[in-house]
């Protein structure tokens, strides 16, 4: 019984001096942002990597979620005589909730995972600490520009995502089921607020974009450099920005609706 305890609070300790690490990571990362932006192609290049390769995932997952959402929300609207509103219905349910959401989950899985595995590869390869030895801070030269390319990414994403998902409701209910078209566009212009929806859609996205880049990258920073130190990092990577983003969503939808 006493072992068990002592583990349990070995543990426990353990856990908590990751979570000041990463803290105090994070505080390291953004007091290194100042400096970077004088070197944009730094930056410029990282988006490339994060967000444009990340780009065909979010079309196809986009279109067809947009277009399961038309033909589920047909389905239920068209009992009640109501499918005059499914833009509206398709329009806010990807602004305020799929949109931000799928966009993070699908993010973590691409781009968090390849963050993850790049910095602990380098690592593992003795590349960070023989920037160290150049007087190279690895820091600000690997870790800071991904970071400020994955905060900029994720909410471009999620823009792009919630278009393709309302082009794809139209293109089911429109095209297919023969729901009027100005009654779609019109109800969705109708009932989707500015500042209510959109901005708050963008500022879940933005706060998921941060979350998930900054585990990313402590994950792989922290991991041990060893291959099988880098998949377990890449694994908690995926797992653990899955977490926070559906707890964090939970979070902001109480506080913003």
């Amino acid at each position: 019984m006493l072992n068990f305890f002592q583990q349990l609070g070995q543990r426990t300790l353990k856990i908590f001096q990751r979570l000041g690490r990463g803290h105090l990571f994070f505080i390291q990362i953004l007091a290194s942002i100042p400096g970077i932006l004088l070197r944009p192609s730094l930056i410029i290049a990282q988006i490339f990597a994060i967000g444009v390769l990340s780009l065909s995932i979010i079309l196809v997952s986009g279109l067809f979620v947009g277009m399961v959402l038309g033909l589920q929300g047909y389905n239920t609207l068209v009992n009640f005589g109501a499918t005059e509103m499914l833009g509206a219905v398709v329009s806010l349910s990807l602004v305020r909730e799929l949109g931000p959401v799928l966009t993070a989950l699908l993010f973590a899985g691409r781009a968090g995972s390849a963050l993850t595995a790049e910095i602990g590869l380098m690592k593992a390869t003795e590349q960070l600490s023989g920037m160290e030895m150049m007087a190279v801070n690895p820091l600000k030269r690997i870790m800071v520009p991904r970071f400020i390319a994955g905060v900029i990414s994720m909410p471009l994403l999620a823009a792009i995502f919630s278009a393709i998902g309302i082009f794809g409701g139209y293109l089911v209910t429109v095209e297919l089921l023969s729901v009027d078209a100005g009654a779609f566009w019109s109800q969705m212009q109708d009932k989707t607020d500015f500042v209510d929806d959109i901005l708050n859609g963008v500022l879940k996205s933005v706060i998921f974009g941060i979350v998930i880049t900054w585990i990313a990258i402590f994950e792989g920073y922290d991991c041990t450099p060893t291959s099988e130190g880098v998949s377990r990092a890449t694994t908690r990577t995926v797992v653990h920005s899955s977490l926070a983003i559906l707890g964090l969503d939970f979070i902001l939808t109480m506080l913003m609706f």
